[in-house]
């Protein structure tokens, strides 16, 4: 049978019951009780058909929801469509007689929280995934918005969104797309919309990161959510390892005019898009993905490489110039970092590079959060994909954002395809940071500055 048929045949039959709602009464503001209510029939039906009616009603109604009422349903989903604790006594007790695999699997079936069913049910609506998917995303910001112990019931819905959805976006799920200037607009609209770490100005800057022979960038999608990314990232073909983002993003690095003179493909823009699948890792497969398809096309490239921010070190060396255990010899020219336009005085920037540069050495291979891993969001996610800490670039990126977030530091991680396998499993044992020997020099220099000694 024709599955594209009988979809849209399904689609069909909700759109039609879902206006005939309306027209009987639903287009009344529904409350948070009304779809308790609809969940609980959504779990008692039986026929695919209605499931996929009534899935598609529910969902209509949450969206109708104000913020005050989704709170509500959250919290409804938490107390009433959790695990029932008799069941699993009583499952655990059957297992505990036999201690066989049918038993274990009542065992199983007995500690899934309700929810899960429901959130399946949930996803047999048209675009029924990335409603789910928004559903999420409100949920996270009110677990940011609340306590830590008042959040806690919350938490277990995400945790019921995080386990489903780790197997809905499976890597053998996604399909990977070159984005192009010849890209539908409306994807190419929300590319615009998603960039994360280099806004996007106009559909000019737009047209010189896709339209010039030296750029390629490449997306997730999932069928499910149709032209909706999920992650995309920008590369430009490069001579060397690249230092400053500046002349990328506009485009005047002229060595380039032929994609195979180029022995190096720089990453220079990760954007996550879908804020409701946030901790589903794509990144990695992306990453690792686009090098072999890279690679097949230009087989002359040697070398993958970011060109990544250092979110979070200014604030972290604003703390520094607070530690009055380090010594002023340290201290003292940080405050230099208050000068405007600092990085514009070459003598002035220079004395700096003394400082900082080894200082965001040991900030990225020593700073370590409560798990024990690097501070660094960026470097947590590269050196956890196998790539190196290769370089710190001074003034790798003067705009205003990356002069507040870095002062200015852009970093090199590089994907050596030998050693990424090694390089990850070392971080996951031991959470060991590989890195250049120029990086440890650094880091040697910001011990001995730490200490009061000579630096040189």
């Amino acid at each position: 049978m024709n599955m594209s048929f009988l979809q849209e045949l399904f689609n069909n039959i909700t759109q039609r019951d879902a206006l005939l709602w309306r027209r009987q009464g639903g287009s009344a503001t529904p409350d948070h009780t009304q779809l308790l209510d609809a969940c609980r029939g959504l779990l008692e039906s039986d026929g695919e058909a209605s499931s996929i009616s009534l899935a598609s009603r529910a969902l209509a109604m949450y969206n109708q929801l104000d913020e005050a009422e989704r709170t509500r349903f959250f919290e409804g989903l938490a107390d009433d469509f959790a695990a029932e604790p008799a069941r699993i006594d009583e499952a655990y007790a059957a297992y505990r007689e036999t201690r066989d695999n049918p038993s274990l699997q009542q065992l199983f079936d007995a500690c899934e929280p309700r929810r899960q069913e429901l959130f399946r049910r949930l996803n047999l609506a048209s675009n029924g995934t990335y409603e789910l998917v928004h559903m999420r995303e409100g949920l996270l910001g009110r677990l940011r918005e609340r306590p830590r112990p008042d959040a806690k019931e919350l938490g277990a819905i995400d945790a019921d969104f995080s386990h489903l959805f780790a197997s809905w976006f499976n890597r053998g799920f996604l399909v990977l797309k070159r984005i192009d200037w010849h890209t539908p607009a409306a994807i190419l609209e929300k590319i615009i919309r998603y960039e994360a770490v280099h806004e996007i100005q106009d559909w000019n800057d737009l047209r010189r990161r896709l339209d010039a022979l030296d750029r390629r960038c490449f997306a997730f999608f999932h069928p499910a959510i149709g032209d909706e990314p999920l992650i995309f990232v920008e590369v430009a073909l490069h001579k060397g390892l690249p230092q400053q983002i500046q002349p990328i993003l506009a485009g005047e690095h002229r060595e380039i005019d032929d994609p195979e003179a180029a022995d190096t493909a720089a990453f220079f823009g990760i954007s996550n898009c879908q804020t409701g699948l946030r901790g589903i890792s794509f990144g990695n497969f992306l990453i690792k993905q686009v090098v072999q398809e890279l690679k097949q096309e230009l087989p002359q490239l040697r070398h993958f490489v970011t060109l990544s921010p250092v979110p979070g070190f200014a604030h972290w060396l604003t703390e520094c110039r607070n530690d009055e255990s380090l010594p002023a010899s340290l201290r003292t020219p940080l405050a230099e970092l208050d000068t405007p336009d600092w990085h514009l005085d070459p003598g002035l920037s220079e004395r700096l590079k003394t400082i900082v540069k080894p200082l965001a050495a040991r900030y990225l291979v020593e700073e370590k959060n409560a798990r024990g891993l690097p501070l660094n969001p960026v470097a947590r996610f590269h050196l956890g994909n196998g790539a190196e800490l290769h370089r710190i670039n001074w003034l790798g990126d003067i705009s205003a954002k990356g002069l507040q977030q870095a002062v200015g530091l852009m970093v090199n991680y590089l994907y050596v395809l030998d050693d990424i396998e090694r390089n990850h499993e070392n971080y996951i044992a031991k959470a060991t940071v590989a890195c250049s020997g120029e990086v440890r020099d650094l880091n040697r220099r910001a011990r001995k500055m730490a200490k009061g000694e000579n630096a040189k």
